[in-house]
């Protein structure tokens, strides 16, 4: 059974003449264990993708299951505890709390959520693999574009999720901590039985992925 699904999926917005189609006829499955890449230029429906994939957005047609579950037969608190408890996001706008230290953004996660997140010794180790086990007392206004980036990925991480849907995680990074990045998703997925999905332009990416598609103007296709 796969974790995530999408069926025939379309996704339009504004009305009538103004009306614009940013997804047509999407089908998608990612498994528990593997990397799954979906790769496109800005503007190809690449985000839209993933808010629907991670229940943000509703699609205007078709069908997304998380676990076998759909989520239109989810109300709004039974989709937000979906979403808190099987499915993380790294977002390209990080959504770092401006006024919390780094470990503070981590305290949060515990507030909201506090059970099933990673043991301190599990955070440690993330930490140091990510190369920011020195930045915890700073605040992200501190941080540079690759840190911040490093910090976001570090507290999806964090939850312990079923899921991660991963929005460009490496498009502030060089490429050596695209490697190191690119190989934590890979272990995540293969040690802890984690289904990964990442929209990305980055094609450095690829070596870590056990899927990889293609999304252009709105339509998907496994390349």
């Amino acid at each position: 059974m796969p974790a995530l699904t999408l069926e025939h999926v379309n996704k339009k917005f504004g009305h009538a003449t103004n009306e614009v189609t940013v997804l047509t006829d999407v089908n998608f499955e990612a498994e528990a264990g593997q990397v799954s890449l979906v790769i496109g230029p800005s503007g190809s429906g690449k985000s839209t993708f993933l808010t629907i994939a991670g229940g943000i957005q509703t699609p205007t047609a078709g069908e997304v299951r998380v676990e076998n579950q759909s989520l239109d037969q989810l109300a709004g608190k039974a989709r937000d505890a979906m979403r808190l408890n099987k499915i993380g996001f790294i977002l390209q706008a990080y959504n770092l709390i401006p006024y919390l230290s780094v470990k503070d953004q981590f305290a949060l996660v515990d507030r909201v959520k506090p059970q099933g997140n990673l043991t301190p010794a599990e955070l440690a180790k993330l930490l140091d693999q990510l190369g920011i086990a020195n930045l915890t007392n700073q605040y992200p206004g501190e941080l540079s574009g690759g840190q911040t980036q490093r910090v976001a990925i570090a507290r999806a991480l964090y939850q312990n999720p079923d899921i991660i849907l991963a929005d460009e995680p490496t498009a502030a990074l060089d490429s050596d901590r695209v490697k190191v990045v690119g190989q934590l998703l890979h272990d995540l997925a293969k040690q802890h039985h984690k289904a990964i999905v990442v929209v990305t332009h980055d094609l450095r990416l690829q070596e870590f992925a056990d899927k990889t598609y293609a999304i252009m103007d709105g339509k998907m296709t496994l390349a």
